[in-house]
């Protein structure tokens, strides 16, 4: 066997380990977002009972005095502040089109709204796209690696939005996420986190109550009602991240399966290959051992011819 196929067959065998690597991390990366995929949709469903208790304690608060919130609440609307947007994304890539697909959302939905915007980015993938769109960004936050984690994250995020509420810098705020549709599908939404104001209100009265008694709120109405708009905007911004980081694991998981689906290609192929040129040393092996057995075979032929 010739030293050009030699260095062809080992050439073939580095990528054929190499391929393999890559494999081994990509199923392993798969399985990590499978199973990341099932705590935050856990949360997600969890979260949906949880958010719907909160509004019809709100409902119940607000039926009962009617005049709607105190302006103590700090987050009634008037103001002629900015408009805020608070933007879930990733931190890690190899995620697809996540981060892209709902920049050009978040885009295209403030820039239908008049005045300055003010730009909270969770990811550092996601601070990027929207950097490159020329949007002011205020914060930046990491992107929490666990359901315990979304907390302390919400608390920051609420403590700078309520600073700059009180003096008058932001005058609304909306919340602008991926939200899990089935699978690996997901789709980018908007929702209005403040003011809390007349809009809200109305939302609100809408919903219905689930039995025939008219809902009142027990002891100090007041505090009950302030306790639940708390209650209501750290839901709101900790639901808004589950569904995030269950969007993202979703795209990963697909991702990792269409990377896996290429690489056991791509393995066929070069295992293919390899044999073919194996297989092609060997003949070219026999075919030298023949010709040269076949020329130390014709002296002799000759010789008895004679």
């Amino acid at each position: 066997m010739g030293n050009e196929m030699i260095d062809s067959l080992e050439s073939m065998r580095h990528k054929i380990e190499g391929a393999a690597e890559l494999g081994s991390v990509v199923r392993t990366m798969k399985a990590l977002a499978a199973s990341s995929i099932a705590q935050y949709e856990r949360a997600v469903h969890s979260l949906d009972d949880y958010y719907r208790t909160v509004e019809l304690g709100l409902v119940a608060c607000l039926h009962q005095t009617g005049a709607g919130i105190h302006p103590q609440a700090g987050v009634q609307g008037g103001g002629r502040g900015a408009t805020g947007a608070v933007v879930f994304g990733s931190d890690q890539g190899l995620v697809g089109q996540f981060n892209e697909v709902l920049s050009d959302f978040v885009v295209h939905a403030l820039g239908d709204m008049p005045g300055k915007k003010i730009i909270w980015a969770v990811g550092e993938r996601v601070q990027g796209h929207l950097s490159d769109a020329a949007l002011p960004l205020t914060g930046n936050f990491a992107v929490p690696n666990s359901i315990a984690a979304i907390t302390s994250l919400v608390g920051r995020i609420l403590i700078e939005i309520n600073a700059m509420h009180e003096r008058g810098e932001v005058a609304q705020v909306y919340l602008f996420h991926n939200r899990p549709k089935s699978e690996a599908v997901y789709e980018p939404v908007m929702q209005r986190l403040l003011p809390l104001d007349d809009t809200w209100r109305s939302a609100l009265a809408k919903l219905p109550w689930p039995t025939a008694n008219l809902p009142e709120a027990m002891n100090d109405n007041e505090a009950t009602l302030q306790a639940l708009i708390r209650e209501y905007l750290f839901i709101s911004l900790f639901r808004a991240c589950a569904e995030s980081l269950a969007s993202e694991n979703a795209s990963r998981l697909a991702a990792m399966q269409r990377a896996e689906k290429n690489i056991d290609e791509l393995l066929d192929e070069l295992n293919q290959n390899f044999h073919r040129l194996r297989q092609n040393g060997i003949d070219e092996e026999l075919f030298d051992v023949i010709s040269g057995f076949e020329a130390l075979a014709e002296p002799r032929r000759v010789q008895t011819i004679n």
